[in-house]
């Protein structure tokens, strides 16, 4: 399923085989939330500016439009006619952070949708029956993402029950797969390590989770208030832990130079609504740094956003049409520049898978660094 093509220090360079494809990695995949890219960006698109995963949102989508008429409308594949990769996100996450008034059980998490208030149960069985109604190609787990500044005795208590959790998705995906109405029997099921900014609970489990065979690993609960470094010290402690024969996903990051660190950190896979959320305000990454594209500076400038850049909006448009059309509030502008940035993104994993095979990824990961203007990008 996972094959190990290549190592150059800790960084990975591999191949998933999945049902509805293979998926080279170091990879990113691009956030369609329900079911789209932000910015009008079709699947026509995701194919043109090299996208190997879309990744939708189980939670966004169970409350509209419902995974009960994504089953009958044949699955997510089909449904918005992507024939590649796709992951699902538990709603885990949504659950704990969009959800306001909610309560914890063993069972599972009773809460109100933010779209209708209605009330709405999500457990480890019904996470993978929705997971399993959308037919995605990869299901993460259902587990609780606590705030990473939660106590160790909360954070000890919420590690356990993920832990339980996940041992009940397993048995649930796998007699959901035996199903004969099951769109697709062939789903994988990640699991995902918890623990905060504490190693020590963070290895614990990981070495827990690494125990139950799935085939991939998710890296979760980061990205979410604590600094770069500490994200970084936790990647250090905990991936070593996790299985190297398996992917390693680093869930919700990041930007172009937490990609690269991590990546020298031994992780797989990412995912992030950077590229696409920047993109819609008009914030464009370059290998010489970020662009705000609203500056005055950019009014009469007739280069492309990056020269060289073979994205859609750089083979035909200006920074200064670009400008034009975002000043006045039309969608084109926005479109031109998500695609901008989803390009920029998947041409340097790509290039990351280079440099890997090559053998000088430090090498590529110095210098790109140092193009972003010392990683701020």
């Amino acid at each position: 399923m996972y094959e190990l093509l290549k190592r150059d220090g800790l960084a990975k360079r591999g191949r998933f085989h999945t049902v509805h494809g293979v998926i080279e990695t170091p990879v990113f995949m691009n956030v369609g939330t329900a079911a789209a890219i932000k910015g009008a960006v079709s699947t026509d698109d995701l194919r043109g500016i090299k996208t190997q995963v879309e990744l939708s949102n189980t939670y966004h989508l169970h409350v509209r439009p419902g995974d009960d008429v994504v089953k009958k409308m044949g699955g997510l594949h089909k449904f918005m006619n992507w024939d590649k990769p796709i992951l699902t996100d538990s709603g885990g996450f949504q659950v704990f952070s969009l959800a306001g008034l909610r309560k914890i059980k063993e069972e599972g998490v009773h809460f109100n949708s933010h779209i209708d208030g209605r009330k709405i149960f999500m457990g480890p069985e019904e996470s993978m029956q929705i997971q399993s109604n959308l037919a995605s190609t990869i299901a993460m787990a259902f587990d609780e993402c606590p705030p990473s500044v939660a106590d160790r005795a909360y954070m000890e208590n919420s590690v356990a029950r993920t832990t339980r959790w996940l041992k009940r998705c397993k048995a649930e995906m796998e007699r959901l797969n035996s199903l004969p109405d099951t769109i697709n029997k062939e789903q994988l099921l990640f699991g995902i390590n918890q623990g905060g900014i504490y190693e020590d609970i963070r290895i614990a489990h990981a070495q827990e989770i690494a125990k139950l065979d799935l085939p991939g690993y998710a890296v979760g609960g980061l990205a979410v208030g604590e600094s770069h470094e500490e994200m970084y010290r936790i990647l250090d402690a905990v991936v070593p832990h996790l299985p190297v024969n398996k992917p390693t996903y680093l869930m919700g990051v990041g930007t172009p130079a937490n990609i690269l660190e991590a990546v020298d950190r031994g992780v797989d896979f990412f995912d992030c609504v950077y590229p696409t959320r920047n993109g819609r305000h008009g914030h464009v990454y370059t290998n010489h740094g970020k662009l705000n594209l609203f500056n005055a500076k950019f009014e009469l400038d007739d280069s492309p956003i990056e020269e060289g850049c073979q994205c859609p909006a750089c083979r035909s448009y200006s920074r200064a049409y670009i400008r034009h059309l975002l000043k006045a509030k039309e969608m084109l502008g926005m479109r031109l520049c998500v695609l901008h940035n989803l390009y920029f993104y998947n041409t340097m994993m790509e290039e990351i898978r280079q440099a890997i095979d090559e053998g000088n990824f430090k090498e590529y990961k110095k210098k790109k660094l140092e193009g972003l203007t010392g990683g701020k990008c």
